[in-house]
């Protein structure tokens, strides 16, 4: 199968798996990105079984929305039983990379929250060590030169994310993004924790302190689930 069939095997996986697991009138936790995207699509059958939905994005929330999901601000809703998201990798332990798509605070955020995070991915997304896809980093604009100092000292290349036009990709945030380059990230916990520590970063990419809770993989062979002990 191609990668988008597999994105869609498991965006319908992961709808299943929440109508089977989630109680009817729940607010749901959704990510963003492709994967993400699939998984609104194929959850739009059932989306009468639920109140409604927190969007992790700008664009995640248009989705939803087309499919007449009620959007909830987060401070509006005192508990989310799933949150639903892909990963730019993830490791055996369930740690991830996110933030490809430019959501990471806003993501770790809502996935904070959640009773449960569900990744939904490709098995080209599962990895031994995490590192080889670009780590994000969103930071503070008038940080962004003192923090990629910092991150070039861990042995990474910081790389300013920009658009088209060469101009700084903004967050919903109003932020901008260093995606770096060359780590080998040993130390997920530990990593997230000393980038998240630095003045004017605002969330490094790491999800190990929050990690998956499962893992739907989709695979030439269907869907694997994958579980995470201690989560």
């Amino acid at each position: 199968m191609t990668q988008d069939e597999l994105k869609k095997l498991v965006g319908q996986a992961a709808a299943d798996y929440v109508n089977a697991h989630v109680a009817p009138g729940a607010v749901i936790g959704v990510g963003t990105g492709s994967t993400a995207n699939c998984f609104i699509d194929a959850l739009a059958a059932s989306k009468d079984r639920y109140r409604g939905a927190v969007s992790s994005s700008l664009a995640t929330t248009a989705r939803l929305q087309s499919h007449g999901f009620r959007v909830f601000d987060l401070n509006d809703v005192e508990t989310l039983p799933v949150y639903v998201d892909g990963a730019d990798e993830i490791n055996a332990s369930g740690a991830m990379i996110k933030g490809g798509g430019g959501a990471l605070t806003r993501e770790k955020i809502v996935a904070s929250v959640a009773d449960a995070f569900v990744c939904i991915a490709d098995a080209s997304k599962r990895v031994d060590v995490l590192g080889q896809f670009p780590l994000p980093v969103e930071v503070v604009p008038m940080a962004r030169t003192a923090i990629g100092r910092r991150l070039a000292a861990l042995g990474g290349v910081p790389v300013l994310r920009v658009q088209k036009d060469g101009t700084p990709f903004v967050t919903d945030n109003g932020n901008e993004i260093l995606d770096v380059k060359g780590l080998r990230i040993d130390d997920p916990r530990g990593t997230e924790i000393r980038i998240n520590a630095w003045p004017g970063v605002v969330t490094v990419g790491l999800f190990a302190a929050r990690g998956a809770n499962l893992c739907l993989l989709g695979t030439a062979n269907g869907v694997e689930t994958v579980r995470y002990d201690g989560r």
